[in-house]
């Protein structure tokens, strides 16, 4: 069976499910970067035909790094390895990671090169699918990973101690997709899901959007302790006691 392509998620992105899933993220990430300010946000990872998921961003500047280098409309695409972008330092004032971990086979140097282009007190937005759940269940028993071409599943858990260890502090953490993965619920049941899962059933949830602030934490010099100066009485320095004092 051969090995699924970009072109096989772009087609279930297409599909019902996929377009499901597509609108609920957009509408995420349009709430994740309302308050994020600057002037370069960059996308890392195709998902979808467009640079939706950018469409509510604030930055002056958007930028995709796209699978396969596909160039799409809307957004300047560049292209890069994803564990070592050739971007520089300290550069970038968000990224956007619409479930590239999940399809990169060194996920952890993709979080570090991100802490590395990113400026200080810059943004990192994640979204990824939950392993324990309906979604991850579909996807262990998919033949070729779900989506088509996923890698493996990052939990929650997992990719907080990737960012503490990184100097990242999570500021704000959502979780959806509370309905079956399948095409067949009615679109009203999927509203319902979605509206009471984050109240009713949160673990049940096969999706998560994590977004985090890079810290830079400034070092406060210690200044040195100088010797005491010896007491003072009425203004004059008080005698010490001579040594043969005891002798007389």
């Amino acid at each position: 069976m051969p090995e699924p392509t970009a072109l096989d998620l772009h087609a279930w992105l297409r599909s019902p499910l996929g377009q499901r899933v597509y609108a609920l993220e957009r509408k995420l990430a349009g709430e994740a970067l309302a308050q994020v300010f600057g002037w370069q946000l960059l996308q890392i990872g195709q998902w979808g035909d467009d640079d939706g998921l950018m469409s509510e961003a604030r930055t002056q500047r958007k930028s995709v790094l796209a699978w396969h280098g596909a160039r799409l409309p809307g957004a300047s695409s560049i292209r890069s390895r994803t564990d070592a972008l050739a971007i520089q330092s300290d550069s970038v004032d968000a990224v956007l990671l619409p479930h590239t971990l999940e399809y990169e086979p060194e996920p952890h140097e993709i979080v570090r090169e991100v802490g590395r282009i990113l400026s200080a007190e810059g943004h990192l937005i994640v979204f990824g699918f939950r392993p324990f759940s309906s979604w991850g269940l579909r996807h262990w028993f998919a033949k070729s990973g779900f989506p088509p071409g996923t890698e493996r599943l990052i939990g929650e858990g997992r990719l907080r101690d990737w960012l503490k260890l990184l100097g990242f502090e999570v500021v704000d953490s959502r979780r959806y997709l509370f309905s079956l993965p399948f095409s067949a619920s009615s679109p009203s049941s999927q509203r319902f899901f979605e509206r009471s899962g984050n109240y009713l059933w949160p673990m049940f949830a096969g999706g998560y959007l994590i977004k985090a602030r890079k810290r830079v934490y400034t070092l406060t010099p210690i200044r040195p302790r100088w010797r005491l100066r010896p007491k003072v009485v009425g203004g004059l320095i008080e005698p010490s006691t001579p040594r043969n004092a005891n002798r007389m």
